[in-house]
């Protein structure tokens, strides 16, 4: 089972890489997944291309920078077997760690185009997609139209937004280059509309957030908060939904409970199941689940061996959560 990404047929699901980056801050809101170890995260991506992944999704505010370092590290002399998908737009401080502001000017994204080269140690970024999700339409002009000469200057292959706004998307589709929308998409939390627009624009739909910031692997409970240095700990961002003071968010685990075993049919993991319910969304779905450790991949990746849920058993989890009005 394949996707397309603009020229290219990708692996049917993808590395995201946004907790090998390990802690970075907005002041002092954690926007990391806490402390990392390196070693893991290069054999937990060793391990992906053991199972046939070939798109890495990162950005270069991951850790400030530490990401695109790890994943330039792992995939030394395996360049040409994958697709490498990274991100700009949020200024950042590589030695504090902490993000200073959002730009995306020419000259920025010039900038920030030939700094993520330099730390993933390629010459040419196969997908480059704007991090700002709310840019104004002016704006995300001359960021378009930057996109279209860095293209046609081979720095980069094919670019996308990270947004889940439709009208945005829809800007951005009318490039000549643009292949992708990365957006917040999984079971208990859709788009339709802009799973529309990708369809009709013949684009691929990126899917962060596949299992729910961790909330659809079914191992976080009540009672056992996470860490300040998690995004999703007690002191989470505002925009943090899946888990509210470190813990679970109750609304969204009383849905998770309604199509639990439905997930789980055929033998599935709970988040294979999750990742299974994309696929059966839509076949330009390209689940990016986050992972940093080898067992993670190990069972994230094989989901891909059961293929997506059937469709009788994709209807009746959408006839319990989103029923016919």
């Amino acid at each position: 089972m394949k996707r397309k990404l603009g020229n290219n047929t990708v692996s049917s699901m993808g590395f995201g890489c946004w907790a090998i980056g390990g802690p970075f801050w907005a002041e002092s809101t954690p926007l990391g997944w806490g402390e990392v170890d390196d070693t893991e995260s290069v054999k937990a991506i060793h391990c992906a291309l053991e199972h046939g992944v070939t798109l890495f999704d990162t950005a270069d505010v991951y850790g400030a920078g530490h990401s695109e370092y790890v994943l330039g590290k792992a995939l030394k002399n395996k360049r040409e077997d994958v697709i490498i998908a990274t991100k700009f737009g949020n200024v950042f401080d590589e030695h504090t760690k902490q993000i200073t502001d959002s730009q995306a000017t020419p000259e920025y994204i010039r900038k920030a185009c030939d700094a993520s080269l330099k730390r993933l140690g390629t010459d040419y970024i196969d997908l480059y997609q704007l991090h700002i999700g709310d840019l104004d339409l002016a704006a995300a002009q001359f960021a378009r139209d930057t996109l279209e000469a860095l293209v046609s200057e081979g720095k980069i292959r094919s670019y996308g937004w990270s947004t889940d706004i439709t009208d945005r998307a829809a800007f951005f589709a009318k490039g000549d280059h643009c292949v992708a929308i990365q957006h917040q998409m999984n079971v208990l939390d859709t788009n339709d509309a802009l799973i529309e627009l990708i369809h009709d624009k013949n684009l691929a739909s990126i899917n962060r957030g596949p299992l729910a910031m961790g909330l659809l692997t079914g191992k976080y409970t009540a009672g056992k908060p996470l860490g300040t240095d998690d995004v999703r700990g007690t002191a989470s961002p505002e925009w943090m939904q899946y888990f509210k003071n470190g813990e679970p968010n109750e609304s969204f685990m009383k849905q998770l409970e309604s199509v639990k075993e439905l997930l789980q049919s055929d033998g599935r993991t709970l988040a294979q199941g999750a990742i299974a319910w994309l696929w059966a969304k839509s076949k330009r779905t390209l689940p990016i689940p986050g992972i940093r450790t080898v067992a993670q991949a190990e069972q994230n990746f094989a989901a891909m061996d059961f293929g997506p849920l059937s469709q009788a058993v994709f209807d009746e989890i959408e006839s319990i959560l989103r029923p016919a009005t």
